[in-house]
């Protein structure tokens, strides 16, 4: 087959001896081993620009370059409602719903935000021209979204934009909350988790927290408890992949409803996790600006049944802290109103 000129992903083989399946599912985001076996019998993953089997023990320094399919649906503009919280001439944020996924991703059969997108703005199927970091398989996205997490996600129309609000993420100067039904509530009621993520080992489409992964940060406050719940305002520090679900499930609060970090209940058939405050620099006017999302429908249900008495988990056990040989979690506790540290609990 012939592929197309440039390669959506290219990635650095970082270990010797990896399978090159192995490898893909693992570095890939969402993708598991079937779905990375299926790049590349498909001829789309190139090795130093030669084909390779599933099994090809890649050496340090190799570089796996990936290609997108030469035509497909999940990539073409799809005329999907979007609701649009703010908008001008560079920039735009939506409400997402749940059900969605941001971006297209092996095994997605569906249409994605990026097709929902470059039908609403397709202005921004040109970002990746003038910017060489951009990448033409997710235009204009400066952040994502888990495919069941409502609330605000932004989309730059052009690439001075796209650059300002990947350097506010980088530097952390961008403040993004979010709101969580967690099992229990959480004691101290406010604090920070201090615990590194990576890709767990065991399960390439899960997150883990690993001694030698990348560092990161979620700060979290109780702003109301239940018979066996609380809701919480989480705000990311950092921004890895399942954070706030990795570390509330790590201190044994998993989010209501997270099938993959937690237990099913009957009051949400997903995650109960949105995405409510944005406050950035207006790339453009040096301005703040501030972006608040209520939350949908069935995140509203669950606090209405909680509020009533009904119990999330039903007759089921709570949750325990993860524990693992080389996992650690930190978490400092501290007042909300004078963010004073009392304690640190390590979780080994």
């Amino acid at each position: 087959m012939t592929d197309p000129p440039t390669p959506a992903l290219q990635l650095m083989a970082d270990q010797d001896g990896e399978r090159l399946d192995q490898f893909l599912a693992r570095r890939l985001d969402g993708a598991s081993r079937t779905q990375a076996r299926q790049l590349i019998d498909d001829g789309l993953v190139r090795i130093d620009g030669s084909l390779e089997r599933p099994a090809y023990k890649l050496r340090f320094g190799e570089l796996v370059a990936v290609y997108p399919r030469a035509s497909s649906p999940v990539e073409a503009p799809v005329g999907i409602e979007l609701a649009v919280v703010y908008e001008d001439d560079d920039l735009a944020v939506i409400d997402k719903p749940a059900n969605l996924t941001v971006h297209p991703a092996p095994g997605e059969t569906q249409p994605t935000l990026v097709s929902a997108i470059l039908h609403r703005w397709p202005e921004v199927s040109k970002i990746s021209n003038d910017d060489q970091d951009a990448d033409p398989l997710r235009p204009g996205l400066v952040h994502r979204l888990d495919r069941d997490t409502t609330g605000l996600l932004m989309i730059a129309k052009n690439a001075p934009t796209l650059r300002s609000l990947r350097d506010q993420l980088r530097e952390r100067s961008m403040d993004k909350r979010y709101l969580a039904v967690v099992v229990g509530a959480p004691d101290p009621p406010a604090g920070l988790i201090d615990a590194p993520i990576g890709r767990d080992p065991a399960d390439p489409r899960r997150m883990a927290i690993l001694d030698r992964a990348r560092p990161s940060q979620t700060s979290y406050e109780t702003v109301e408890r239940f018979a066996d719940a609380a809701l919480l305002e989480c705000r990311l520090i950092t921004g890895r992949t399942h954070q706030i679900r990795v570390h509330l499930s790590a201190i044994g609060h998993p989010i209501a409803g997270d099938s993959m970090y937690g237990l099913p209940t009957p009051l949400i058939e997903r995650q109960a996790l949105h995405s409510a405050r944005l406050t950035l620099r207006h790339p453009a006017t040096e301005a703040s600006l501030t972006l608040e999302a209520d939350p949908p429908a069935d995140f509203r249900s669950v606090l209405a049944h909680l509020r009533e008495g009904d119990l999330l988990l039903g007759d089921q056990p709570p949750p325990r802290a993860q524990r693992g040989s080389t996992d650690s979690v930190n978490r400092r506790s501290r007042s909300p109103k004078r963010g004073r540290r009392r304690r640190t609990h390590r979780i080994r």
